[in-house]
């Protein structure tokens, strides 16, 4: 039986692609995580008001997730609410970590499959596409790795503001945040991400055209076979914060809603014989997370250009959109809405009130949630006499494992006959999979 197996690049972690042919027939194509880390064994006995700064080492891109969920898992086992001005600052801290990933995800993982080339670096008026518009002109090209990382920088920056620092943010604390952000600290932040944001609309705007003219190249946008999604946010106004997951039906209806402490009641963990990361499922159905599923879930971003390009989405696409391509459309539609909602808390005064509450640690059971940008996170711990007896962390690329599965598969039964292996298989399976911008890292702790 021959086995094709691809290593995969530009994706954060490592992690390969196993398809076995037989006669010409696709028998298995699996998504493999091919490394161990077992971040729950380490923190086994560390104490638990260490967990906010042990647990953004899983991963130096989801730092600013785990940190937060962290927090709030902490603060669900000593019954503590945060003021509204630390929930304003953590809410910037978490749209600062939407823009760095989608703008590194877009321009940097997935715009070299539109433009023909291994790395944006390459990206020059000789090697790119023709899109029929000003998207290919050479100085565009001769640019866009420039104006991306730019782009990229103003959510590290947003970050470090919120956070108090990129990698590994250290401002969320159990019962609020260290402090507030001063005026003057606000305006430059704000200032800089008005300065990205036509950079980023630009940007998207020929991503958007470069991907029309890579689905009418290859002549397809990938398995568009319907799915449940998972998310924890509402239909309205996107809260990277979330409390409650939802999960739509492939119809588009809304089937459950439900706490992180219910997660098991609803959903379906399985592990694998070939690979360090699990799967989810929901009533035994392929579930995505991630982009898509936010903006299959949304009536209305809440803010003017994302709005527009949300409808533009929905009037092209459907609502629910099936095709995984369009993970990518919906990760810049969430990346300009994140720039223009930090720019509204940040019009506001954030330095005004207390940023703490005062808390009594006690041993306990815990839950904390947040909506990362690759989908519902979740911290579970145990505590006894101060010390961490049992970590659990439900990483959101699982619940897109079987939905990666299935659509590499879509992928190989298109390319692979009984005659030969038509070599664009090599390109589909590193595009299906950075569709879904897993995180290899945190999905094997």
């Amino acid at each position: 039986m021959p086995t094709l197996i691809f290593p995969l690049s530009r994706i954060e972690g490592h992690a390969q692609v196993v398809i076995e042919v037989q006669g010409g027939e696709v028998i298995s194509a699996h998504f493999q995580a091919i490394e161990f880390r077992g971040f729950e064994y380490f923190v086994q006995g560390a104490p638990a008001e260490q967990m906010p700064v042990i647990v953004p080492r899983i991963c130096g891109v989801c730092s600013t997730a785990h940190h937060v969920a962290a927090v709030k898992t902490l603060e669900d086992v000593y019954g503590v609410t945060p003021p509204p001005l630390a929930l304003k600052i953590r809410e910037l801290l978490l749209l600062g970590q939407i823009i760095q990933n989608q703008a590194t995800s877009l321009f940097i993982f997935t715009m070299p499959d539109r433009l023909g080339v291994a790395s944006l670096f390459q990206a020059t008026s000789s090697t790119s596409p023709s899109t029929g518009s000003g998207c290919a002109s050479e100085q565009a090209n001769a640019e866009i790795a420039m104006r991306a990382l730019q782009v990229r920088k103003a959510g590290t920056d947003l970050i470090t503001t919120a956070g108090g620092q990129f990698i590994h943010p250290i401002k969320a604390v159990v019962g609020g945040v260290t402090s507030g952000i001063g005026p003057e600290e606000a305006t430059a932040m704000r200032t800089e991400l008005s300065e990205a944001l036509p950079i980023a609309c630009e940007l998207f705007d020929c991503y958007w055209e470069m991907s029309l003219a890579m689905g009418e190249r290859i002549g397809t946008w990938g398995d568009d076979a319907p799915a449940c999604y998972i998310t924890a946010i509402a239909d309205r106004r996107p809260n990277y914060y979330g409390d409650v997951i939802h999960v739509m039906c492939p119809d588009g209806v809304a089937r459950a809603s439900f706490s992180a402490h219910d997660f098991r009641v609803h959903l379906t963990y399985q592990e694998t014989d070939y690979s360090y990361a699990g799967q989810t499922s929901y009533e035994g159905e392929v579930m995505r997370a991630n982009s898509l599923a936010r903006v299959n879930m949304a009536r209305r971003m809440g803010t003017p250009r994302a709005d527009e390009y949300l409808t533009r989405f929905h009037e092209a696409f459907g609502q629910p959109a099936h095709a995984i391509m369009l993970f990518d459309l919906a990760r810049g539609i969430e990346l300009v809405y994140a720039l223009e909602r930090a720019m509204e808390i940040l019009a506001e005064p954030l330095d005004h009130e207390d940023t703490a509450v005062p808390h009594t640690p006690r041993d306990g059971e815990g839950y904390g949630l947040v909506e990362a940008p690759r989908g519902p996170l979740i911290h579970h711990y145990r505590i006894e006499n101060g010390l961490i007896v049992q970590a659990e962390f439900i990483i959101p690329t699982v619940h897109n494992a079987l939905a990666i599965e299935r659509a590499l598969r879509v992928a190989a039964e298109r390319y692979i006959t009984a005659e030969r292996v038509d070599m664009e298989l090599e390109h589909a399976v590193g595009r299906v999979v950075r569709a879904f911008d897993p995180c290899i890292a945190c999905a094997t702790h």
